[in-house]
């Protein structure tokens, strides 16, 4: 065989396997039975409602909440100096730009809204079967965010969450696949309203000042009660959706 002729081949099979691969992440997958996600979403939420279960799992939820607030800074056009993701499970992320008008405003907002959100995003692709795509959209990211962690935990959080998705992707059944998927979604979907309701009662006590509420409230002249309630309507109406689409209803 000429060079030519095993350059042509080559090159079809690199086609052939961009195709499959693409094939692979983008094709729909069947749906589990329903005991299966009603199974997963009893896991997810042993995950938020014990004390000593939600104080680990919760590093998961600043994970989204503080990429919710560097994305829509990046889509406002903010810069983003980087995020930090501590121990105690909270976060911080840093901007540059203009400190007042919407892009600011949008990026206050984005931290408590982002892990329901997200979630109802992965149910709407879960109701549409495609299970492959919410593991595989999820490695690239975490990625993503890795560039902006500016802190040795976050960086070790990010990797690690972002390490458990791939493996999954890559190396396990599609039942597996299916079940991991079920139990991230219900995850963000349940583990959206927790924080809005601690949040709700640290500033009753005094003891967030500078919440994200708050700082709205800064910025709008809105008052920050005003903007708990969207918090918890975001997020409950995200888990009564959310929860339709995983459930088949």
């Amino acid at each position: 065989m000429d060079s030519t002729a095993a350059a042509s081949t080559a090159a079809r099979t690199d086609t052939t396997s961009l195709t499959e691969l693409w094939d692979r992440v983008m094709g729909s997958q069947p749906h589990p039975p329903v005991w299966l996600v009603a199974v997963t979403g009893v896991l997810a939420l042993a995950a938020v409602l014990p004390r000593g279960a939600w104080r680990l799992s919760r590093n998961a939820v600043t994970i989204a909440h503080e990429g919710g607030h560097g994305l829509v800074a990046l889509l406002s056009g903010r810069r983003l100096e980087g995020i930090r993701l501590h121990s105690d499970t909270s976060g911080l992320t840093v901007s540059r730009g203009k400190p007042t008008g919407l892009g600011m405003i949008l990026t206050a907002a984005a931290g408590y809204t982002a892990p329901s959100l997200i979630g109802l995003g992965g149910a709407w692709l879960l109701a549409a079967g495609h299970i492959t795509a919410l593991l595989w959209g999820s490695v690239l990211l975490l990625a993503a965010m890795l560039v902006m962690i500016r802190n040795a935990y976050g960086v070790l959080t990010v990797v690690l969450t972002g390490a458990a998705f791939f493996l999954v992707s890559w190396l396990t059944e599609p039942e597996v696949q299916a079940g991991f998927a079920y139990t991230v979604v219900w995850f963000l979907l349940l583990g959206g309203v927790r924080p809005v309701f601690e949040l709700q009662g640290k500033r009753r006590g005094g003891a967030a000042p500078d919440s994200d509420a708050d700082q709205l409230s800064r910025l709008t002249n809105v008052p920050a009660g005003l903007w708990l309630f969207l918090f918890h309507a975001v997020a409950l109406c995200s888990l009564i959706g959310g929860g339709r689409w995983l459930l088949g209803l």
